[in-house]
């Protein structure tokens, strides 16, 4: 269920297409995401390591927000997922036929989550119930996540209207998000997709 957290939050918040020194301009005007277009997924490890995703379905596709999103996905793991859980993001963005890497800026782009746990906690706090639909097919929100299979069955939710800073700005993205436990590696995904907008 961890895998899933990173694959769907941290790929949204991981793509801020900055460029300092690489190139690209910082903008902080605020800026509303209409659609998210090419949702592609894999596992970065050729299926070796003891956490991956079975199946990633995100739908419709292009996805228009506001509007409904339907998501279903199957997890595994081998091994439980415990603290300390580290995350690492590369975050990179297409400009140019070049991919990019965006840099590390408050805690977004590509960084480093010392203890993703921490990250969830803080989402989530504990003793609260998980938020649908995790609530109610009984997914856990917090660490330890035991070894074993995680199913969300096809479930549909209503994305609310996004407004974000300029940093999120029309291109093509991929990031790849490594989760690792006292140096040694448990799953690695890459997602990539395609982000258009305006300017509010």
């Amino acid at each position: 269920m961890a895998l899933l957290y990173m694959c769907l939050v941290l790929a949204c918040i991981a793509v801020v297409p900055m460029v300092t020194a690489s190139g690209i301009v910082v903008n902080r005007l605020p800026w509303r995401i209409r659609t998210i277009n090419g949702f592609s997924w894999a596992n970065c490890d050729a299926e070796t390591l003891p956490g991956k995703i079975k199946s990633l379905t995100l739908l419709p596709d292009p996805l228009y927000i506001p509007g409904e999103i339907t998501v279903c996905t199957i997890l595994n793991t081998s091994v439980p997922v415990e603290s300390p859980a580290k995350v690492q993001v590369t975050a990179e963005k297409e400009l140019m036929g070049e991919w990019l890497k965006i840099p590390c800026l408050d805690n977004l782009g590509s960084c480093t989550y010392d203890d993703f746990c921490d990250v969830l906690d803080d989402l989530i706090p504990p003793g609260q119930d998980c938020p649908e639909p995790l609530h109610t097919y009984g997914l856990p929100c917090h660490c330890p996540f035991k070894e074993g299979t995680y199913y969300l069955p096809v479930t549909s939710f209503e994305i609310p209207s996004l407004s974000i800073p300029s940093w999120f700005s029309h291109g093509n993205y991929r990031t790849k998000i490594v989760i690792s436990h006292r140096d040694q590696e448990i799953g690695c995904a890459q997602l990539t997709f395609s982000l258009a907008g305006s300017y509010l």
